[in-house]
């Protein structure tokens, strides 16, 4: 895949967030009549394209009826060794953010904290974290292949 979409509100908040994240942005551009970027990082692209008057997500992550796109999912497990250590030392990146750049950076929402999942032969950590948006975003660290 090369790169995922993201609509997002303001485009300046959104990129102050994945570059949080540890994304940078690699080119600007416009779509039409609006702004646009490219940001790469945690070995994903995204595009950001800020949409004029936009209507708030449906919430992917709480409404167990919703159908479309989910979420983002990034893969941490070469990054880090501790997933609760690296959400909270993420969370205290965007805490101390907030207080310097309050037009930029929110704290940070966890929508679910660092839990153990069995996926077919494989345990994993996976956590979500919500975007400036409201949009969810997974990441999981393999631990272990059973058998």
């Amino acid at each position: 895949m090369h790169h995922a979409s993201i609509r997002t509100a303001n485009i300046h908040r959104a990129i102050a967030f994945y570059e949080q994240l540890g994304f940078t942005v690699c080119d600007h551009f416009t779509t039409g009549y609006t702004l646009a970027c490219w940001l790469e990082g945690l070995d994903s692209r995204i595009e950001l394209i800020q949409i004029p008057q936009p209507k708030p997500a449906p919430d992917a992550f709480a409404d167990e009826h919703y159908v479309g796109y989910y979420h983002l999912s990034f893969d941490i497990t070469t990054i880090t060794a501790d997933l609760s250590l690296w959400l909270n030392n993420l969370k205290a990146s965007f805490t101390q953010a907030a207080t310097t750049q309050p037009e930029l950076i929110q704290p940070l929402k966890i929508l679910l904290e660092p839990t153990q999942q069995q996926i077919g032969d494989r345990i994993l950590e996976v956590a979500f974290i919500a975007d400036t948006d409201g949009l969810p975003l997974e990441f999981i660290r393999f631990l272990q292949k059973l058998g």
